[in-house]
């Protein structure tokens, strides 16, 4: 048994892992084993003992074989062993894994039960959205039905208004078109009563200077055509044009008996731009009163001043400004000044020492500007002066005692005169409200200035210029002085010869 130990342990077998209870079965077999093969050798010996000469030599070779056939044997039976105990080692790792496999498949299933209560627990909840989400689109869908059949009304509005602006467009443009074209018939029925009127003042200029012995106009009556016959040709012309005149003086104070006559004057040709009437003596005022304050600028200081407030409220496309006017040095100064914060020569009547005698500048957004001649002022007398601008077509006039001394077009065609600036009488400013020059000081009298926003007629410049009532719808006259400053003087008088 101890051999058998010893062999187990040999080198040739290899390490078994074996438990307690499978180590005590091998001993009892082993045990076993050797006292059966004990017994086997000792009956043989004892057989053997018959006959020891004849089997001794016999025996131990049997007895080698015997025991090379036990070393194969516990050879067998050790790889037998190895084998069992290999396989119960396999035996018992396969327990162990499937002990370990039954516990990962019991969580496993743990974790699915929860995975599939979570999942029942959302699927619950995304039911109850998605009911929630289907009364949402039930009323989303009437809310946009709602809207589609609101849009679609309002569409047909639209299509409507659309077309309702259509026709006012072309309704507009068609307007438009008419307004263009009754602004061109007014400005050539304007220069035509403009016109007309610088030919009465040249037929009054010629029955002033006519022959002696021929009646004052209007005080009796005309020549016949048998006299002016026996004068010769240049007289019956002259007798036209003397009836002519006469009819239009009688009947000057109706607007359409003047209209009348501008229709039965055509024949007579417009004068060009910038055309001067013939000059005429001047009588002086005949008891113009009633203009009302007389303001005096004394000397040329730049403290003299007088500003007129409120200035513009609105743009200006035309311009009327009137005023009597008595000079009292050699050049006229500035007799109006309007700036703004961009530009300080809106609008200008400007006359400064280094000019011509008795031209001003007639400035409407600075640089451009007409040059016009005042001469007739530089005599000390009272005059009446009405400068008038349109943006149609340019066009202004330069009316002196009633009469037109110089017209023109092309000036600021378009243009408007902005509001919110800065309107003074008697100098010229270089800054909005100030920068004044002494050299640009307006020295003499004005009386019954007013400013229009629209162009007076040459019937309504005469009824100025002869102290008649004044045309309606002055933006600004002497009432609208806010301020007077430095040495200007207000006197009243009953009539302008009666001033100082």
């Amino acid at each position: 048994m101890v051999s058998c130990m010893r062999q187990t342990q040999g080198p040739a077998s290899a390490p078994v892992s074996v438990s307690p209870s499978m180590g005590c079965l091998k001993k009892k077999k082993t045990l076993s084993f050797l006292l059966i093969f004990g017994s086997i050798c000792a009956r043989g010996t004892l057989s053997q003992e018959a006959d020891p000469a004849r089997q001794r030599k016999p025996f131990f070779e049997r007895l080698r074989r015997l025991e090379e056939q036990f070393q194969r044997f516990q050879q067998v039976t050790l790889t037998h062993l190895q084998d069992i105990a290999n396989n119960y080692n396999v035996h018992y790792n396969v327990d162990a894994r499937f002990q370990s496999l039954v516990e990962e498949s019991q969580a496993l299933a743990l974790a699915v039960n929860q995975s599939q209560a979570a999942i029942q627990e959302d699927v619950a909840h995304l039911k109850a959205s998605l009911r929630k989400s289907q009364r949402r689109s039930r009323k989303v869908d009437a809310k946009l039905q709602a809207l589609n059949l609101s849009l679609s009304t309002k569409s047909r509005q639209w299509v409507e208004e659309e077309r309702e602006q259509q026709a006012q467009r072309e309704a507009t443009a068609s307007l438009a078109l008419s307004i263009r074209a009754l602004q061109d018939a007014l400005a050539n029925l304007t220069q035509q009563v403009y016109s007309q009127d610088a030919r009465l003042a040249t037929l009054e200029g010629q029955m002033q200077r006519a022959p002696p012995g021929t009646e004052a106009l209007g005080l009796t009556t005309a020549p016949t055509p048998a006299q002016l016959a026996q004068r010769g040709p240049g007289s019956l012309q002259l007798g036209r044009n003397s009836q002519a005149s006469r009819l239009s003086l009688q009947h000057r104070s109706s607007p359409q008996d003047f209209t009348v006559h501008v229709q039965k004057t055509q024949e007579f040709q417009a004068p060009s731009s910038h055309q001067a009437a013939l000059p005429r003596t001047h009588q002086g005022p005949e008891r113009i009163c009633s203009s009302g304050p007389v303001l005096t600028f004394p000397n040329a200081s730049s403290e003299n001043v007088i500003f007129l407030s409120p200035g513009f409220l609105v743009p200006l496309r035309a311009l009327s400004f009137c005023s009597w006017v008595r000079t009292a040095s050699s050049h006229l100064g500035t007799l109006l000044s309007y700036a703004t914060k961009d530009n300080d020569n809106k609008l200008v009547l400007h006359g400064r020492d280094s000019l011509v005698p008795g031209s001003i500048h007639f400035v409407i957004g600075d640089p451009v500007f007409r040059e016009l001649s005042l001469h007739p002022l530089l005599d000390g007398q009272w005059h009446h002066i009405c400068i008038i601008w349109t943006s149609t077509e340019g066009k202004y006039w330069l009316h002196i005692d009633r009469r037109i001394v110089a017209t023109g077009s092309r000036f600021r065609e378009g243009y408007e005169i902005p509001p919110g600036g800065s309107l003074v009488l008697g100098q010229e400013q270089d800054t909005m409200g100030g920068g004044f020059d002494s050299s640009e000081a307006f020295v003499g009298s004005i009386s019954g200035l007013a400013i229009w926003d629209r162009a007076l007629v040459p019937r309504e410049v005469a009824n100025l210029a002869t102290g008649k009532e004044p045309p309606a719808g002055a933006i600004l006259t002497l009432t609208n002085a806010s301020s007077v400053g430095g040495f200007v003087q207000r006197a009243k008088c009953t009539c302008l010869e009666q001033c100082p």
